[in-house]
C-alpha cells in the first residue's frame, strides 16, 4: 500500500467518523419539519442543497426515508422523485466508493473458503444482484451501500442498476410525503390522495415479494441442475 493511499484512507475514515458522530449528536433535530423549514426558504438553490444533503446523509447513515418524505413535501411527487433519486444514487455511490477504498482490498485478502464463493457469486451476478436488493430491501439501505462496496461489482453497473431499481420505491414514498403534506394542509381529495399513496407503497411491497419468490425459484432450479 502506497503512502498516498494510506493518507487517503485515513482522511476518509476521519471524515466518516466525524459525520456519523455529528448525526448521533444532533439526531433529535433531524425531522421532516425541520428539513422543510430550512431547505424550503432557500429559493432556487433549494433542490441543489437538498440533493447534496441527501447524498451526505446517506454516507453518514441518516435514515433515507427522512429525506425521501421531505422531498415529497418540498417538491411534490414528480420533481420530488427526481431529486430523491439523484440524492440517494449519489449518496449510495459515495458510500460504495468509500467502502471500496477503505476495506475492499482487505476483504479480498482475508476472505476464507466460506466467504469467497459468496463474494464471487455477487460479482458474477453484477447488476442483477443490485437490482434484486434494491427491489427487495432485505437489508438497511445505508448499510447495503457499504456492503456492496466490498464486492467486485462494477461501479457503472452499480450506479445504473441502483438508479433504475430504486425508482419505484422512491416514487411511492415521495408521493406518500406529498400526500401527507396535503392531508395536513386540508387540501381537496385528501382521503383519496392518501389512500392512493398507501396503495402505491403496498404495490411496491407486493412486487418486491413476487421478485423474492421468483428469485428463490431460480436459485432452487439452478441448485437442482
Amino acid at each position: 500500500m502506497t503512502r498516498h493511499k494510506t493518507v487517503l484512507r485515513i482522511l476518509l475514515l476521519v471524515v466518516l467518523l466525524i459525520g456519523i458522530t455529528a448525526v448521533l449528536v444532533w439526531h433529535e433535530h433531524l425531522s421532516v419539519e425541520n428539513l422543510e423549514a430550512w431547505i424550503g426558504r432557500l429559493g432556487w438553490i433549494a433542490p441543489l442543497v437538498f440533493i447534496a444533503c441527501y447524498a451526505l446523509a446517506t454516507v453518514f447513515f441518516v435514515p433515507a426515508m427522512l429525506f425521501t418524505l421531505t422531498g415529497g413535501v418540498l417538491f411534490g411527487p414528480l420533481l420530488g422523485t427526481v431529486y430523491n433519486l439523484l440524492g440517494s444514487t449519489i449518496g449510495a455511490t459515495l458510500a460504495f466508493l468509500t467502502a471500496r477504498c477503505l476495506a475492499a482490498d482487505w476483504v479480498t485478502r482475508k476472505a476464507g473458503k466460506r466467504l469467497r464463493p459468496l463474494i464471487d457469486g455477487v460479482a458474477e451476478e453484477g447488476w442483477r444482484f443490485v437490482a434484486f436488493v434494491r427491489l427487495v430491501p432485505l437489508f438497511p439501505f445505508n448499510l447495503l451501500n457499504y456492503a456492496l462496496g466490498l464486492t467486485r461489482i462494477r461501479l457503472s453497473h452499480y450506479i445504473i442498476a441502483s438508479f433504475i431499481f430504486m425508482a419505484p420505491v422512491s416514487a411511492a414514498y415521495t408521493y406518500l410525503g406529498y400526500a401527507g403534506r396535503e392531508v395536513a394542509a386540508g387540501g381537496e381529495d385528501v382521503v383519496e390522495m392518501f389512500i392512493l399513496a398507501l396503495g402505491l407503497v403496498a404495490t411496491i411491497a407486493f412486487i418486491a415479494r413476487l421478485v423474492m419468490i421468483r428469485r428463490r425459484k431460480v436459485l432452487h432450479t439452478g441448485d437442482a441442475s
